[in-house]
C-alpha cells in the first residue's frame, strides 16, 4: 500500500466502530511477538487532560535526554501525530509500510469467529507499538483511547499509571455514574505499579483507592488540596501562558512556566511532576532544569490555542461538560473582548446539551456547525440546542465556513471561539 491506500484501508475499518475488549487485540499482538511487552511506558487515562499530560511527560523526558515515544488519540492536523518520537510524527511512508504488514494479520484474526474483526483503533495502536519499537525508544508515553479497562492500550504493563480526572463522558459505554466510570478507567491500574490521579472527587477516589488496595498499587494524589501528595498553585496566568508552583513529594518547584493555559493545565502539570518523580525511581531521572524546560515547552494542538489576534481566534477541543465549563472559566478569566462569536460543532455521541449550556451563554453570536466526520451531530440539531442558551444562533454546514463567517463579522476587539471537538480544529482555516 502507498499512503493514500493505507488511509483508505483505515477509513474502511471505521465502519466496525468501537469494540471494547482485549482478547482480539491480544491475539493480533501475539502475531507480532507482543511488542507491548518490550516497551517501558507510562500509561495515561482519564476523562480530560490526557493529551496535555502526555505532552508534558514526553517533553520533560525528551529534555532530560531520553528517546521518547508518544502515542496519542486522536490527531488534530495530521494522522502522523498519533505516533511520535521526540516530538516528530511518524513519516507517511513508514505508516503505509506498517499498515501493509499488519493488514494480512488483521484478516487472519477477523476470520476467527471467536475473535472477530479488529478495529481501526486497534490497528493504529499496534502500528504505534511496532514503530516505537523500531525507533528503539527508551520510554513511551501511551494515551488511553476510551475508558481504560477494555481499551486496546491496556495490554501494556506500565512503570506508572495516570488517571488525570474522572467526569461524565461516554456514559452509554462506560456507565451512568461517576463510580461506574471510575471503575472502567481504574482498569489501567496494574499490580504493584503506582497510580497518579488529580481527581478531587470523593466518589471517584474511593473507587480508585479500593482498586489500588486490591492490587497492591501505591496511590499518589495531585491537586490543590493540601492533603494531596502533590499540590499546585497558580501564581500568574495570562493568554500567553501561566506560572505555577508545584509542591512535589520529593521537592518543591516554584515558578514553573507553562505555555499551555487554563487552571486545568496547572493540575495536569502537577500530575506530570508526580509521575516523573515516580519514574525517577525506576531508572529515568529528570533533572530540575529538564523538568522546568520540558514543562515550559510542552505543547499540543487544539488546547486553548490562540491562532491569531485582532480579532482573537481561540480554538479548544472541549467536548464534554466538564471540559466546556473549564474552557468557559478560562475565557472569562484570561480574555478581554467586546463580543464573542462561538463556532461549535460536536460528535453526536457526546453531551451536546452539557457543552452548549456551558459555552453558549458566553456568546453574542453562535454558529452551529459540524466537523467533517460521519458521527457529527447535524448543524440544525446543534442550532436547536444552542438556541436554548443564546439569542443569535445561525447554522453553517462546515467548520471552516463558520469560522470564516465569524471572522468576517468580528471587529479587531472581538473573540472568535471554536470548540466542541478536536475534529473541528484541523478544519479551521481550510
Amino acid at each position: 500500500m502507498n499512503f493514500t491506500e493505507a488511509i483508505a484501508y483505515l477509513d474502511d475499518l471505521t465502519k466496525f466502530g468501537w469494540k471494547l475488549g482485549l482478547e482480539r487485540f491480544e491475539a493480533l499482538c501475539e502475531r507480532f511477538g507482543r511488542p507491548q511487552d518490550r516497551l517501558r511506558c507510562l500509561h495515561v487515562g482519564g476523562t480530560n487532560g490526557k493529551g496535555s499530560t502526555c505532552a508534558m511527560l514526553s517533553s520533560a523526558l525528551k529534555t532530560a535526554g531520553y528517546r521518547v515515544g508518544t502515542y496519542l488519540s486522536p490527531y488534530v492536523y495530521d494522522i502522523g501525530e498519533r505516533v511520535q518520537v521526540n516530538g516528530q510524527n511518524i513519516a507517511h511512508d513508514d505508516l503505509a509500510r506498517l499498515i501493509t504488514e499488519i493488514a494480512p494479520h488483521v484478516e487472519a484474526v477477523a476470520s476467527d469467529p471467536a475473535l472477530g474483526q479488529p478495529t481501526e483503533f486497534e490497528v493504529k495502536t499496534l502500528l504505534g507499538f511496532l514503530w516505537l519499537l523500531e525507533q528503539r525508544v527508551d520510554v513511551a508515553v501511551v494515551e488511553v483511547g476510551l475508558g481504560g479497562r477494555l481499551d486496546a492500550t491496556n495490554v501494556v504493563n506500565p512503570l506508572v499509571s495516570v488517571i488525570t480526572n474522572v467526569t461524565a463522558d461516554h456514559t452509554e459505554i462506560l456507565g451512568e455514574t461517576l463510580p461506574e466510570i471510575a471503575r472502567e478507567k481504574g482498569g489501567i491500574i496494574k499490580p504493584g505499579r503506582p497510580l497518579v490521579t488529580a481527581s478531587p472527587l470523593p466518589e471517584v477516589l474511593d473507587v480508585l483507592q479500593a482498586i489500588c488496595r486490591d492490587r497492591g498499587s501505591p496511590l499518589i494524589r495531585a491537586g490543590e488540596d493540601s492533603r494531596a501528595d502533590v499540590r499546585w498553585e497558580r501564581l500568574k496566568a495570562a493568554p500567553g501562558g501561566q506560572i505555577c508552583r508545584i509542591h512535589g513529594r520529593k521537592d518543591e518547584y516554584p515558578d514553573v512556566g507553562l505555555k499551555l493555559i487554563g487552571a486545568f493545565q496547572a493540575a495536569n502539570a502537577a500530575t506530570a511532576v508526580a509521575a516523573l518523580e515516580l519514574v525517577e525511581d525506576q531508572g529515568f531521572p529528570v533533572s530540575r532544569e529538564a523538568l522546568y524546560r520540558g514543562l515550559r515547552e510542552a505543547d499540543i494542538p487544539g488546547r486553548m490555542a490562540v491562532l491569531q489576534t485582532r480579532p482573537t481566534l481561540l480554538v479548544d477541543g472541549a467536548h464534554n461538560p466538564a471540559a466546556a465549563e473549564e474552557l468557559a472559566r478560562a475565557v472569562r478569566d484570561l480574555f478581554t473582548y467586546r463580543r464573542l462569536f462561538l463556532v461549535i460543532g460536536m460528535l453526536g455521541r457526546h453531551s451536546v446539551e452539557g457543552v452548549a449550556s456551558a459555552l453558549c451563554p458566553l456568546a453574542d453570536t453562535v454558529f452551529a456547525s459540524a466537523p467533517s466526520y460521519w458521527k457529527a451531530a447535524p448543524p440544525p440539531q446543534m442550532a436547536d440546542i444552542a438556541s436554548r442558551y443564546a439569542r443569535d444562533v445561525r447554522t453553517s454546514p462546515g467548520i471552516g465556513e463558520a469560522v470564516r463567517r465569524a471572522l468576517d463579522e468580528a471587529s479587531p476587539d472581538d473573540l472568535v471561539l471554536v470548540a466542541g471537538s478536536l475534529y473541528n480544529i484541523g478544519e479551521v482555516g481550510r
